[in-house]
């Protein structure tokens, strides 16, 4: 079993991917491009969500334990990202400092709200942390994409993100509406993952390695690709349908999971 990413190696790829996210729109012909990953949005927008979310998260967490998020004056003053490209970029670069420097004042075990609570992921500081390297980078993505330039994520960044996906976006106690499943994600940087899916919920586990010593009669689907396509396909950037992944077992089941909403 690979050594899980640390809340520090998660500050330094916050940074890093922050940096690669204010790069790729400083190089953009235009803030006014449609942004084809997020339908209606355009660079602009693109830039405004996730700088007001890194400073919705900066809130969140230096709030420390609550039972609800702070409310929205605690990070938004109400006048919104300004739309001149080089105050935008010095406005996001500012975003993200908040966000670091109240995680790094929080350190990886203070308790705050999320909203993954009924997830195997912590309620703490270094679970926001980690939250924040996937949000960064599948952003920066979509970026990369408008322009034309389009760059897998990262190895570092794509083994950890899954690894987070299954656990904190995907687990819950919420009960699986459909048939029980079991389904099954392969990296070809060699990591695996199990999600068991049934009235007790979802629940998500690592594997020593790609199917070792595992009965393949029980996995009922499993997607096989890079970290990085793993990662977008979870975030609805690449297809089931794509030539990147290669899909064994039941599809219908990825249909049931993308549409599943346990908030619900």
């Amino acid at each position: 079993m690979r050594k899980l990413l640390t809340f520090s190696d998660h500050l330094r790829l916050i940074d890093e991917r922050a940096t690669t996210f204010r790069a790729a729109v400083a190089a953009a012909p235009s803030l006014d491009l449609p942004v084809p990953s997020c339908p209606g949005w355009t660079l602009f927008d693109l830039v405004q969500h996730l700088g007001m979310g890194r400073r919705r998260s900066a809130a969140i967490v230096a709030a420390g334990p609550a039972d609800a998020p702070p409310e929205k004056s605690a990070w938004e003053d109400g006048t919104g990202a300004p739309r001149e490209r080089e105050a935008l970029l010095a406005w996001w670069t500012e975003s993200v400092e908040r966000l670091t420097s109240a995680l790094r004042e929080a350190g990886p075990d203070r308790g705050c709200w999320t909203w993954w609570g009924d997830s195997q992921s912590p309620q703490a500081s270094g679970a926001w942390a980690r939250r924040q390297v996937p949000e960064i980078a599948v952003h920066t993505y979509d970026v990369q994409l408008a322009v034309g330039d389009p760059q897998p994520l990262p190895d570092e960044v794509a083994l950890d993100g899954f690894d987070d996906c299954q656990f904190t976006l995907c687990s819950t106690d919420v009960a699986w509406p459909h048939e029980p499943a079991v389904v099954d994600y392969h990296a070809t940087e060699g990591r695996s993952w199990r999600l068991r899916l049934s009235r007790d919920g979802a629940w998500a586990a690592r594997l020593g390695a790609p199917a070792a010593g595992e009965d393949p009669d029980t996995v009922d689907v499993s997607a096989r690709g890079t970290a990085s396509d793993l990662v977008l396909f979870f975030y609805g950037r690449i297809s089931p349908d794509s030539p990147k992944l290669e899909m064994n077992g039941d599809r219908r089941i990825f249909d049931q999971l993308i549409a599943w909403d346990p908030a619900v």
